[in-house]
C-alpha cells in the first residue's frame, strides 16, 4: 500500500525539549522530524504533535512546532490512542497515519499498535523515530513491522506523498527539502 497525501495525516509523537537530549542520535531524528513536517505542510497533510506530561518533558522543541504548524495535544498515557488525545484531530480522520517521535519502544509503539488495532494504515517513518537505547528502537521497529506496521523513510513518505515529478509542486519540494538535503 501506498502512502497518499489526501488519505494521510502525520503524528509527531513526544518530541521534547528535556527528552531529546537522551535520545540516540536525538538531532539526526529531530532533523528528520522538522523536515517531514515541513514537506507535509507544504503538500496539505495535517500535522498533529502530542505532548507526553508536558510539565515534566517539556515543550515540543520550538523549531519542529513551527515546522509542524499543527495542533497541540497534551497526554499522561503513553499512547495517544489509550489517553483519547488524538478525538477530534486529523488522525481521527483520515484512514492514514505516518508517525515520527520518540521513545520508538514506548510511546510511539503503544500509539501505532493500537493505531493498527482501530484499523488505521499506518507508516513508521525508521529515520525519524528514536530511544534512548538503539537495541530498544531496533526491538521497536521490528515488533511494529510484525503487527502489520509499514516502516518507511522519510523520502519514500515524500515521494509517496507527491506521486509525480512533472509539476510545479514536485519542482518546489524537490528544491527545497529533497536536493542537498
Amino acid at each position: 500500500m501506498l502512502m497518499d497525501s489526501g488519505k494521510s495525516s502525520l503524528l509527531v509523537v513526544d518530541v521534547q525539549e528535556r527528552l531529546l537530549p537522551s535520545i540516540n542520535e536525538g538531532d539526526s531524528v529531530l532533523r528528520n522530524c522538522i523536515w517531514l513536517a515541513g514537506v507535509a505542510r507544504r503538500l496539505g497533510v495535517p500535522v498533529v504533535v502530542s505532548e507526553q506530561y508536558p510539565a515534566g518533558l517539556g515543550r515540543t522543541t520550538p523549531a519542529l512546532l513551527e515546522a509542524a504548524g499543527g495542533s497541540v495535544v497534551e497526554k499522561v498515557h503513553f499512547s495517544c490512542v489509550a489517553d483519547g488525545c488524538l478525538a477530534g484531530t486529523a488522525v481521527e480522520a483520515r484512514r492514514q497515519v505516518v508517525v515520527v517521535g520518540t521513545e520508538a519502544h514506548v510511546c510511539v509503539m503503544q500509539t501505532v499498535l493500537e493505531l493498527r488495532w482501530q484499523g488505521k494504515e499506518v507508516f513508521v517513518v525508521a529515520d525519524a523515530v528514536g530511544s534512548r537505547k538503539p537495541a530498544d528502537r531496533e526491538a521497536a521497529l521490528a515488533r511494529m513491522r510484525a503487527h502489520g506496521v509499514e516502516i518507511v523513510t522519510r523520502e519514500m513518505v515524500a515521494f509517496e506523498w507527491l506521486k509525480r515529478s512533472a509539476n510545479d509542486l514536485f519542482r518546489e519540494v524537490n528544491r527545497d527539502f529533497i536536493r542537498d538535503n
